[in-house]
Order: structure tokens, then C-alpha cells, then sequence
């Protein structure tokens, strides 16, 4: 039979990282729950950011190219 394994938890790997994993999502849980508000500019602002970084990468390699 087949184990039945958990999205996103390796079967491999120690316990103290699947503990630090596990702590890292409540905590991300728990502010979400208790800010939503806070939580959600907060991603906004992660996204843009990171929407920045690819659109200069890309900017870049256009250059590069043309």
C-alpha cells in the first residue's frame, strides 16, 4: 500500500525543519487571521516588489538581445 504523503513535507529530512516549517506557517496563519488587512498590504507590497526585480530582469536581457 501506498503512504500517503502531505503536499509540501518532504518524507525525508529532520524533525527540527519540519518543526521550523510547521511553526512558520501558524505564525503566517495566525497574523493573517488576527491583520487581514495588514497581512494583505504586506503582500501587495512582496509582489510588487518581487514584479519589479522580474521586470528588471527582463528589461535587461532585452537589452541584451537587442
Amino acid at each position: 500500500m501506498a503512504k500517503n504523503v502531505m503536499p509540501g513535507f518532504k518524507t525525508g529530512g529532520s524533525v527540527m525543519s519540519k518543526v521550523i516549517g510547521t511553526l512558520v506557517v501558524l505564525a503566517i496563519l495566525v497574523i493573517v487571521v488576527k491583520h487581514p488587512t495588514d497581512a494583505a498590504s504586506f503582500a501587495k507590497g512582496l509582489f510588487s516588489g518581487v514584479g519589479a526585480v522580474i521586470d528588471g530582469f527582463v528589461s535587461f536581457f532585452r537589452s541584451l538581445m537587442g
